[in-house]
């Protein structure tokens, strides 16, 4: 009987937390959806923008060519490896500065991203929250945000290039 018992609260609860759930995403709004998705569009198109710096820095570096490059990459972290590609001191400070920019874009895409959630008239903590939790959980919430940001995306391709 207890065991009965303790397996009905148990649904209940499910059964509570499954409607709360439900209710929460029902409470999202196509403004909070497009606030979310331009945020992340945002934050992504920041993200292309200095990824293709490094990139650039990549291409056109003074001491790594980029075929180079990939060599000192695939051997990073292993002495006996950078020892047979015979890497020199200036390769490897170049290589670490090259890291180091790399690190200063994550660290920027996080700072810009966490000060546009935070701003209430780009997002807010709140309906980021929201917005978010059922993004992970409702796979219609994410379909909807997805295809948001992808529209956006491609506005902003297009206003790149206009003629593509």
């Amino acid at each position: 009987m207890k065991k009965l018992t303790l397996l009905a609260f148990l649904m209940i609860g499910l059964l509570s937390s499954n409607a709360y759930a439900q209710e929460a995403a029902e409470e999202i709004t196509e403004e909070e959806l497009m606030k979310f998705a331009a945020m992340e569009d945002s934050v992504t198109a920041f993200y292309e923008m200095k990824n293709e710096e490094i990139f650039e820095m990549i291409k056109n570096h003074e001491v790594i060519e980029p075929a180079r490059y990939n060599e000192i990459k695939a051997a990073w972290g292993n002495d006996a490896k950078l020892g047979e590609i015979s890497i020199t001191d200036e390769e490897r400070a170049a290589y670490q500065g090259i890291l180091d920019n790399m690190e200063s874009v994550k660290q920027q895409v996080t700072e810009l991203k966490v000060s546009l959630i935070k701003d209430e008239e780009v997002l807010g903590v709140p309906i980021y929250n929201k917005v978010n939790r059922a993004y992970k959980e409702n796979p219609e919430i994410k379909e909807k945000v997805d295809s948001l940001t992808a529209e956006l995306k491609e506005k902003r391709d297009a206003e790149k290039d206009p003629e593509a």
